[in-house]
């Protein structure tokens, strides 16, 4: 049953055409990126409405603001349900604990990372930059004959809740570091077959760092919100960055995985270094 038909009764026609019908669902918790100010004396009923017809869902939260600061962590305000936000996600055969409020998580690039662990292949060493609670690690090392998966956090919360998804997750063969990756991977003495880059504002700053950490014909997959008509100058960038870094690379592929806003889209770049 579609939401709008779920409150046709408790809302006015003016209210449902209002109403909201795009959410995430992180866990047992429901949120709503956009909800109008004109239903916030409505918010409780709406709330309880899904939680009734929902039953895998125990929270019902809204954003209030869009993702800001430094760990780039958008503010909730919890509708309806129990009083919490931390939750357990569950995708791809794995459980990631977290709070939605405290650290970046998107539930819709599951699909994304499915594609990143089937491309993995046995015994390969692989760096995951800006790793947040690890559901690029966790799911990698869980699905995949990988060999050892490292990961980098700057966000403590991340690298709390990535810590207890490694022991949620029972790996054995992830190691995290909390911090810059520019202080930390310097003090890495390896280099990796495969680098992830899931930073979508400003990862190419850091390509040539990800650079030195690169094998021979290993891989980089780096992540970029941004529009189509602004891809041929990104690979263009990116091509200027291994020039300077005296690299040899080539742009395999470029994977649409996510859509930030009606013109804007995740788009992850699929870098061989030769």
């Amino acid at each position: 049953m579609k939401i709008k038909e779920m409150l046709k009764k408790e809302l006015t026609k003016k209210e449902l055409e209002l109403l909201p019908t795009s959410f995430d669902l992180v866990g047992d918790v429901l949120i709503f990126n956009q909800f109008p100010d004109e239903l916030i004396k409505k918010e409780k009923i709406i709330g309880n409405k899904l939680l009734e017809n929902f039953k895998n869902v125990k929270v019902i939260a809204k954003k209030t603001g869009k993702y800001s600061g430094t760990y780039r962590t958008p503010k909730l305000k919890l509708m309806a349900g129990q009083r919490r936000k931390e939750t357990i996600h569950k995708e791809n055969g794995i459980s990631l604990k977290l709070h939605p409020e405290n650290v970046y998580f998107s539930a819709r690039t599951s699909t994304e990372r499915k594609r990143i662990y089937q491309l993995v292949r046995k015994g390969e060493e692989v760096l995951v930059m800006f790793s947040g609670i690890a559901p690029l690690p966790v799911v990698i090392a869980k699905n995949t004959d990988v060999k050892e998966v490292y990961g980098v956090e700057i966000n403590p919360f991340g690298h709390k809740y990535a810590l207890e998804n490694i022991q949620l997750n029972k790996l054995k063969n992830v190691k995290l570091f909390l911090g810059d990756v520019r202080k930390v991977l310097p003090e890495i003495d390896k280099k990796f077959d495969r680098i992830l880059m899931p930073l979508p504002k400003t990862a190419e700053e850091f390509l040539d760092v990800a650079l030195t950490k690169i094998k021979k014909n290993g891989m980089i997959h780096l992540y970029s919100f941004i529009s189509m008509e602004e891809v041929p100058s990104m690979k263009k960038k990116i091509h200027q960055i291994c020039k300077e870094n005296n690299q040899k690379c080539i742009i395999k592929d470029v994977v649409k995985c996510g859509q930030f806003s009606p013109q804007e889209y995740r788009m992850c770049f699929d870098i061989k270094c030769m």
